[in-house]
C-alpha cells in the first residue's frame, strides 16, 4: 500500500464522516424537532421507551445524539432518570439501523435486480436528484430532502472508495499480522473503543471495520470483539456532555456505560464459554459486511432483552456511583422551569427551536396572568394578590434575559426557513410580553395608591373602566393566539381594537374633566385614572407591535411604521368594517 493508496483512504473516511453527517442534519431538519418532542412526551413504560428510543435513533442515524438529548431532557428535568434507561437501550438498537444500510456495499451477484440493490449502483441516482432539489427547488423542506439524498450519496461513495483502497491490504503480510492480535478479545474491545471514542461515532465506526472487511483479511475472531469495543466507545459523547449537569444527567450517562460494559461482559462471556465447548466454525472465516450487521444487532437486541428486566439495578449502580451529598443544591420549581432552555439542546436546532417556544409561550401567559390580576386589584385591593403580580413580572423579566440570550445562541445554528422565522418572531415579541407584565405592576400600583388614601372612583367611571378593561383584554388574547399560531389573518383583527382602545381611553379622559368640573371626582383621582389608561393604551399598542411582527416576518418586511400607515390611513373597506363592528362592540355607558 503506497502513499496515494493512504491518501485514498483518508479521502475516503473523509466523505464518510461528512456523508453521515450531512444526512444526519437533513434527517434532523426534516423531523423539526418533533422526535425529541415525542421523547420528551414519553410515558414511564420500558417497552415503550425502547421503542422510541430505537425509532428516534433509526431516523437521526446517531445513537450518540439521542443519548446526549437524554442527558439534556434529565438535566432539565423534563425526563425522569428511570424513564431515560429505556430510551438508552433503544437508542443502542436503533444505530445498528446504519450497519445494516452499509453492508447493502457487500453485495455481489450478476444478476441486474441485485446489482440495483448495491450502494454503487443506485447512489448516483440519489445523488443527481438530491442536486436537482438543492439546486433548482425553493422549497426549504425539499431542499433539506436534497441534503439527506446528498449525504447518503456522499456517505456511500466515500464507503467503496475506503473499501478500494484498503483492499491491497490483504496482501501484506503486516496487516494480517495486526488483525490477528485483535483476535484477543480484551485488545479487540480496547480497539474497537479506542476509535469509537476518537470518532465519537459507533455507526461510524462501525462502517469502517466493514469497510477493512471487504478486504477479506480480517476473520470474526477479530470483529466480534472490536464490535463490543465501539459500544462501550460511543458512551465517551454521552460522558463529556453531562460535564456540567446535574447529578441526574451525569447518571443518566453512566446507565449508558454501564449498560454497554455489563452487556459486554455478559455477552462476550456466554459466547466465549459457548466456543470453548463447541468451536464455532465461523469464527475463524473471513468476515464481511452483513456479518458484522449481524453481530451488532445480536448483541445489541440481546443485551436490552437481558438487562431491561434490570434497568433499576442500572439505575442502582449509576446512583451508587454519582451520590447525593448534603451540598447538593436544591433546585427551586422557578429554576426548574428555565431548565427547559438547556444548552445541550442547541446541538439539535429543531428541538431547541421547540423549547424555546414553550418558554415564549409560558412568558405570554404569565404576562397575561399578571394582567388579570391588576385589573382585579383595580376593584378590590389585596396585598397578597398584589405580591403575586410583583413576583410575576420579575419572573417575566427572568424569561426576557434567558430567553432572548438562549434565542441569540440559537441564531447561529443552521436553522430552517420555518424555524428562522418562528425565532424573529421570538425576539420581537418577548420585549412587548415584559413591557405588557410591567404595565401591569403600574396598574397595580395605582390600585395600591388607592388602597392606602382610602380613595375609590365613582360607580360610573368604574363602568366606563370596565369597557375599557374588557377591550384591551380582548386584544391581549387576541395579540397571543397571533403570536401562538402565528396567525396572520387573526392579526388583522389587532388594528381595530387597538384603535378603539386609543377612542376609549380619550373619551375616559374627556369624560373625568366633566366629572371634575361639576365637583363628582377630585384632581388626584384624574391622575391614578390618567396612570390606568395610559398604561392600558402602551398594553394595546405592544399587542399591535406582535401582530405586526408577526405579519411583517411571515412576509418578509419590517417597515412596522409604513405597515400601520398603510393599515389606517389607506382607505379599506375591510377595515374600516371591522372598526364598526369593534367600537358596537364596545360602547361606555
Amino acid at each position: 500500500m503506497d502513499f496515494f493508496s493512504i491518501l485514498t483512504l483518508v479521502g475516503g473516511l473523509a466523505m464518510f464522516l461528512y456523508g453521515m453527517q450531512v444526512m444526519g442534519d437533513g434527517l434532523e431538519k426534516i423531523s423539526g424537532g418533533k422526535l425529541e418532542k415525542i421523547l420528551e412526551n414519553l410515558t414511564s413504560n420500558p417497552v415503550k421507551a425502547v421503542v422510541l428510543g430505537a425509532a428516534v435513533t433509526a431516523v437521526i442515524q446517531s445513537s450518540s445524539a439521542t443519548t446526549v438529548m437524554v442527558v439534556g431532557f434529565v438535566n432539565s428535568g423534563i425526563m425522569q432518570l428511570s424513564q431515560a434507561v429505556g430510551v438508552i437501550m433503544g437508542a443502542n438498537i436503533g444505530t445498528t439501523i446504519t450497519s445494516w444500510i452499509l453492508s447493502l456495499s457487500g453485495i455481489e451477484s450478476t444478476n441486474f435486480f441485485i446489482r440495483l440493490l448495491k450502494p454503487s449502483s443506485f447512489s448516483p441516482i440519489l445523488a443527481l436528484i438530491g442536486v436537482i432539489f438543492l439546486v433548482f427547488l425553493k422549497s426549504p423542506k425539499k431542499k433539506d430532502i436534497g441534503s439527506i439524498l446528498v449525504g447518503f450519496a456522499v456517505l456511500m461513495f466515500g464507503m467503496d472508495t475506503m473499501s478500494s483502497a484498503v483492499k491491497p491490504l490483504a496482501d501484506v503480510p503486516e496487516f494480517t499480522s495486526i488483525l490477528l492480535k485483535f483476535t484477543n478479545p480484551l485488545l479487540g474491545v480496547l480497539a474497537g473503543l479506542v476509535l469509537t471514542a476518537v470518532i465519537q461515532s459507533s455507526s461510524a465506526s462501525v462502517g469502517i471495520l466493514q469497510a477493512l472487511c471487504m478486504t477479506g483479511a480480517v476473520q470474526y475472531s477479530a470483529a466480534l470483539p472490536i464490535i463490543m469495543g465501539q459500544n462501550i466507545g460511543t458512551c465517551v459523547t454521552a460522558l463529556l456532555s453531562s460535564v456540567g449537569a446535574n447529578k441526574n444527567a451525569k447518571r443518566a450517562a453512566m446507565v449508558h456505560l454501564y449498560f454497554n460494559i455489563i452487556g459486554t461482559g455478559v455477552f462476550m462471556g456466554a459466547f466465549y464459554l459457548i466456543n470453548a465447548f463447541v468451536h464455532l466454525p465461523f469464527m475463524t472465516e473471513a468476515a464481511n459486511p452483513a456479518g458484522i450487521a449481524v453481530i451488532h444487532s445480536v448483541f445489541n437486541i440481546t443485551a436490552t432483552l437481558i438487562l431491561l428486566p434490570f434497568s433499576k439495578v442500572l439505575v442502582k449502580l449509576a446512583c451508587i456511583t454519582i451520590r447525593d451529598t448534603k451540598e447538593d443544591i436544591v433546585v427551586s420549581e422557578e429554576d426548574q422551569e428555565f431548565m427547559i432552555l438547556e444548552s445541550r439542546f442547541l446541538e439539535k436546532p429543531g428541538f431547541a427551536m421547540e423549547q424555546s417556544r414553550n418558554a415564549a409561550r409560558k412568558m405570554a401567559e404569565e404576562s397575561h396572568n399578571a394582567l388579570g390580576i391588576a385589573f382585579q386589584l383595580v376593584d378590590s385591593y389585596s396585598e397578597e394578590a398584589a405580591q403575586r403580580v410583583e413576583k410575576i413580572e420579575s419572573k417575566v423579566d427572568r424569561y426576557e434575559d434567558e430567553l432572548g440570550t438562549y434565542l441569540i445562541k440559537l441564531n447561529h445554528k443552521d436553522l430552517s426557513q420555518e424555524d428562522s422565522h418562528s425565532l424573529s418572531i421570538m425576539l420581537h415579541c418577548i420585549g412587548d410580553f415584559e413591557r405588557i407584565s410591567d404595565h401591569a405592576l403600574n396598574i397595580m400600583e395605582s390600585a395600591r395608591e388607592m388602597y392606602d388614601k382610602k380613595a375609590h372612583f365613582s360607580e360610573k367611571a368604574m363602568e366606563e373602566l370596565h369597557v375599557l378593561e374588557n377591550a384591551v383584554e380582548d386584544i391581549v388574547e387576541t395579540a397571543y393566539m397571533v403570536f401562538s399560531k402565528q396567525d396572520v389573518a387573526l392579526a388583522e383583527a389587532i388594528e381595530p381594537l387597538e384603535e378603539v382602545i386609543d377612542e376609549l381611553s380619550k373619551e375616559l379622559k374627556r369624560r373625568h374633566v366633566q366629572r371634575l368640573r361639576a365637583g363628582a371626582c377630585t384632581i388626584e383621582m384624574g391622575f391614578i385614572l390618567s396612570d390606568i389608561t395610559t398604561s392600558l393604551e402602551r398594553i394595546a399598542d405592544h399587542c399591535s407591535n406582535i401582530g405586526v411582527c408577526v405579519t411583517q416576518v411571515r412576509e418578509d418586511l419590517y417597515d412596522t411604521h409604513s405597515h400601520l400607515d398603510n393599515v389606517k390611513n389607506t382607505p379599506d373597506e375591510r377595515f374600516f368594517h371591522m372598526l364598526e363592528k369593534v367600537r358596537a362592540r364596545y360602547v361606555l355607558p
